[in-house]
């Protein structure tokens, strides 16, 4: 079966999803990264494999998330997108109407303003935990609740409690104390809902506009109470794909299947026996061959540097291609 490969590696989570030539999803993954992306990317690929009995040939992949430059050295990428390009790619082909993109994930959150398919307008949170899923899985840990639960006990609330949200902090301060008053859990759990919404709606979309169709997705879209109170504020209908946890991946195959087919040309992906059969090891360290000092991060396959990147003169770059590195500085 001919299929494109789509991979997305965040902080928390990376995801693999295979397409085929229709563009229809055959297979996913979706694991922990777990502060190891190189062992993220193996496994996932290897989980990709294993099952079903079906043969896959690869004839495209793409790559996205923060990890998507290592996820292109050792797999082989045809196409490396941002975020922010992948997941619109995706959420206008299952929605080709979709005006207003929200997304959380597990360490950042974004809003994507799209025309006709086209973005338009975006913003990102990198800064405050109060507005993520880390936040939501600390507070259901601290209310002894599985995260998996989360959403369906908070849509039972007849009276959410008023939390502050615009700082993790005192987010969960405000709810320690609220739960020693004795107010019942599931309305301090749709109140944590509603005090996400206010911090995205304040901080992520403050001066968006935001119009119909909205899509939300991230992994944080599992959770039925927090799309509740996004419908709540904005009195809008808020449409969760199927496949909500993996949509930058899907974006990235299909990025990598448009651009295969457009421009005919026989994929980069080095194979499984690269992927699975080599030692992979990242480090990093600070150059000193001038004022900038940049931190340097190098990939290596069986001791052999495969990347560089992070110089902004890109000298450790192009010494992959000259085979000396003598003349640089470390320090």
């Amino acid at each position: 079966m001919i299929c494109y490969l789509g991979v997305d590696i965040g902080s928390v989570s990376s995801n693999f999803v295979l397409i085929d030539q229709t563009g229809k999803l055959k297979k996913k993954v979706y694991i922990r990264t777990q502060g190891n992306p190189v062992k993220a990317i193996k496994e996932g690929y290897l989980m990709l494999k294993e099952g079903e009995g079906i043969e896959f040939e690869i004839r495209g992949v793409g790559t996205t998330g923060s990890g998507r430059h290592l996820a292109s050295i050792l797999l082989g990428a045809d196409v490396v997108k941002n975020e922010i390009t992948a997941h619109a790619v995706a959420a206008s082909c299952l929605y080709p109407e979709v005006k207003t993109i929200i997304e959380i994930g597990g360490q950042d959150s974004k809003i994507i303003i799209l025309d006709r398919g086209i973005v338009t307008d975006f913003a990102m949170n990198t800064v405050c935990a109060a507005g993520t899923g880390s936040f939501l899985d600390q507070q259901a840990a601290r209310l002894n609740i599985p995260i998996e639960e989360f959403g369906r006990k908070a849509v039972l609330s007849s009276q959410p409690v008023r939390i502050a949200g615009r700082c993790g902090v005192f987010a969960e301060s405000d709810m320690i104390h609220k739960q020693q008053m004795g107010y019942p859990v599931e309305d301090i759990l749709m109140g944590l809902c509603e005090a996400l919404v206010r911090n995205y709606m304040n901080n992520v979309a403050k001066g968006k506009r935001i119009e119909e169709l909205v899509v939300f997705q991230g992994g944080v879209a599992a959770n039925i109470g927090l799309r509740k109170a996004f419908e709540n504020f904005l009195e809008m209908k808020i449409n969760v794909p199927e496949h909500y946890n993996v949509m930058g991946a899907i974006g990235a195959a299909v990025l990598a299947k448009e651009y295969i087919e457009q421009k005919r040309i026989k994929t980069a992906f080095k194979g499984e026996e690269f992927i699975l059969e080599g030692e992979f090891v990242s480090k990093s360290f600070e150059c000193g061959g001038c004022p900038n000092l940049c931190e340097v991060v190098c990939i290596k396959r069986d001791d052999k540097p495969l990347a560089y990147w992070g110089d902004r003169c890109r000298r450790w770059e192009t010494s992959l291609n000259k085979g000396d590195r003598r003349n640089l500085k470390v320090v």
